[in-house]
């Protein structure tokens, strides 16, 4: 199996379009790169659901256990989980008619990423959120 992110240009559209984005695996500890990017999120103006199993709020957002549920429509759900834990997850997002699943920087799976295809969504693996936002500003 072969998988391809999107061109730039189309990260491009699935980020500006956006308006609703789920952390999942999103750390309360400050020092952990998903709060940090929770926080770029929300200051970018993002509408951002933690998605952890035990935490009630980060940075002020209700936590949330799974994807199911979050109570709106999910244009992106960002992933802070190992690779072998991310079907799941893809699963979860297809469940939830979101638009993108996309595994952060280092993570890479396969099986996910034909799970979010034959789901109908967008996916994007092994790229940071907050560095393409940046870059394709």
């Amino acid at each position: 199996m072969s998988w391809n992110n999107p061109s730039d240009e189309q990260i491009a559209a699935l980020l500006f379009k956006a308006k609703t984005i789920a952390v999942y695996g999103c750390s309360p500890k400050p020092d952990r790169t998903s709060y940090q990017i929770t926080q770029f999120l929300i200051a970018q103006g993002y509408r951002v659901y933690p998605v952890h199993p035990k935490a009630e709020t980060i940075l002020g957002q209700k936590v949330y256990a799974d994807l199911a549920a979050i109570p709106e429509h999910v244009d992106i759900v960002n992933v802070f989980r190992r690779a072998e834990f991310t079907p799941e997850v893809a699963r979860q997002a297809a469940d939830i008619g979101a638009g993108t699943l996309w595994l952060q920087l280092g993570i890479i799976n396969e099986e996910s990423w034909a799970i979010a295809k034959r789901g109908g969504l967008h996916c994007v693996m092994d790229r940071c959120i907050a560095i393409m936002y940046r870059l394709l500003r």
